[in-house]
């Protein structure tokens, strides 16, 4: 119904940078907050980063000055710019949206992509 699709992993030397895209597509009407999420082995998931469909972010303060989120709303887009990465960033990443999909009820469903693997070597 809604397919959320990341893209941008690999591996990068330690201070190095990537970027992260997802589109979301589907039977979508509307889509509130957008978001990055992050699991490493033997960590519980990770919230990084998520903006508002105002624009409004809330960041994690562990990548806090180093990575940015921004939207296209018209595309359902949500890009994660990550600098100076660190191996501590090393994680699958995970594209999460709110969306509603129905006109007969108000209720946004979180959605998730299936990630992507980000590595950082020291």
């Amino acid at each position: 119904q809604v397919r959320l699709v990341e893209s941008g992993g690999g591996l990068v030397q330690a201070g190095e940078s990537l970027r992260l895209s997802c589109v979301a597509s589907g039977s979508i009407l509307s889509v509130n907050d957008m978001g990055w999420y992050r699991h490493s082995p033997g960590k519980q998931r990770e919230l990084v980063v998520v903006i508002t469909s105002g624009g409004s972010t809330h960041v994690a303060d562990s990548v806090k000055g180093r990575f940015t989120i921004s939207r296209d709303n018209a595309k359902n887009t949500v890009n994660l710019q990550m600098n100076s990465l660190k191996p501590e960033d090393t994680a699958v990443y995970y594209c999460a949206a709110d969306v509603r999909t129905s006109w007969t009820s108000v209720t946004f469903f979180r959605y998730w992509g299936q990630g992507t693997q980000v590595t950082v070597s020291s």
